[in-house]
């Protein structure tokens, strides 16, 4: 390949906007990467020690949480799926995932869309994964909000999962 000097970039240039969504494309075939974790989970469970952190916007079009945990994660809210969830389900064609777990005993059924995930970690294999949350709604209708509970004080302080302990870090010489 033959560049004139023009073509080059100098180290203070800053790189031109590009017409080509590589980001998105990117962040949308990592997101295929948690569909097949959640589908394999969902038909045949986690095998071994797996189990999944997944961090999703609560505030993202087509969410549905119920009110309660609404109120005590408006924003952003980490799940783990290990040992207790149930009716893991991913739609393909709308482009979600639902799941039951217990919150304080609680029974809750979640209605996640790809889109509205920030991240992903499966600590077993120190593997992760972030996002951007896509906030723009989808070309459908997107799906109603539930109407919020009135604040409530949280049981306990939320906790905060950094992703960065489950990267893969490059091998050393």
């Amino acid at each position: 390949m033959v560049r004139s000097k023009d073509a080059c970039m100098s180290d203070d240039a800053r790189p031109a906007e590009s017409l080509i969504p590589y980001e998105r494309w990117t962040d949308d075939a990592l997101r295929e990467v948690v569909m097949r974790a959640l589908e394999l989970a969902a038909t045949a469970g986690l095998p071994g020690e797996h189990h999944y952190y997944i961090t999703f916007r609560t505030d993202h079009p087509g969410t549905r949480v119920p009110g309660h945990l609404k109120a005590r994660y408006p924003q952003e809210m980490t799940v783990v799926l290990q040992h207790q969830y149930e009716g893991l389900a991913v739609d393909r064609a709308a482009g979600t995932f639902t799941v039951r777990l217990h919150f304080g005993g609680v029974p809750a059924t979640l209605l996640v869309p790809f889109a509205a995930l920030t991240g992903f970690a499966d600590p077993a294999v120190r593997y992760g994964l972030r996002f951007q949350a896509q906030m723009e709604a989808p070309a459908e209708e997107a799906a109603p909000a539930e109407p919020e509970a009135p604040a409530a004080a949280p049981e306990a302080p939320a906790q905060v999962v950094s992703l960065d302990a489950f990267r893969r870090r490059p091998a050393r010489d």
